[in-house]
């Protein structure tokens, strides 16, 4: 039986997160109901390299599903894209392997979070970008990125609600700030991330341009594993899952 990786794009906010949920508008419920009509009434499962949140946004998602069907491989990118409502799109399609897993294979991740910092506010961007009209020191935000970066126990800049059982230990590859007119982009590259990790990350991180922490603060942060010492989990308009790295 053919098995199908597909690298699709969706703007979140118009969605209660990747995963199926009932009654609720979902991206998974939207690609199965696609090939649900492609299959003639039977049910085809998606699995996806990971949940994304309510209103969190993705340019790199990869999903596969498993189909008796014998297509070409632009076939099935062609047939999803005209099913598929507006606001997902698949760019790549490939005919893989069983050994292929979207979620299990998966080597790495990497995520944007997009800060509007402008003092009038675009309300064009409300639903794709995170407001903080606020003063900030982009050199202490930048210095304490290098302090994040690195093989952590991320557990006090994770929600207490992640389903993770075992250790909650990850690399990060890179963590940077990047500037330009609009606002920031913090960029989190790495093996792998618990739930609500980047945004409680980013937050983190503005808390600190705010000088409400020293990056001197971070490893102490770590040792303690204790969510409650850091601030809130921002919003998702912000997120962005960019990409899926394989071997």
């Amino acid at each position: 039986m053919p098995r199908i990786k597909c690298t699709l794009a969706y703007d979140g906010s118009g969605f209660s997160g990747f995963q199926i949920q009932p009654d609720k508008r979902t991206v998974a419920g939207e690609l199965e109901k696609c090939l649900q009509k492609m299959h003639k009434g039977k049910v085809v499962r998606v699995h996806g390299s990971g949940r994304t949140d309510t209103g969190v946004h993705a340019k790199g998602q990869v999903i596969h599903f498993d189909t008796p069907l014998h297509l070409p491989a632009e076939n099935w990118k062609k047939a999803l894209n005209a099913l598929l409502p507006g606001d997902i799109h698949l760019s790549n399609t490939e005919i893989v392997t069983e050994a292929f897993h979207a979620r299990f294979s998966a080597i790495a991740k990497e995520y944007h979070y997009i800060v509007e910092t402008s003092p009038e506010r675009d309300v064009f961007s409300r639903k794709y970008a995170y407001y903080f009209p606020h003063a900030l020191n982009i050199g202490k935000i930048k210095e304490a990125c290098d302090y994040v970066k690195g093989k952590h126990d991320f557990t006090t800049f994770s929600s207490v609600k992640t389903s993770v059982k075992g250790s909650k230990v990850r690399t990060l590859y890179t963590v940077t700030c990047e500037e330009d007119e609009s606002g920031l982009r913090f960029i989190f590259y790495g093996d792998g991330f618990l739930y609500n990790m980047v945004r409680i990350l980013a937050g983190f991180l503005l808390d600190v341009g705010q000088g409400k922490w020293e990056p001197e603060d971070i490893p102490v942060l770590f040792a303690a594993k204790d969510r409650s010492k850091v601030g809130k989990t921002i919003g998702p308009e912000g997120l962005y899952l960019m990409r899926v790295i394989y071997e």
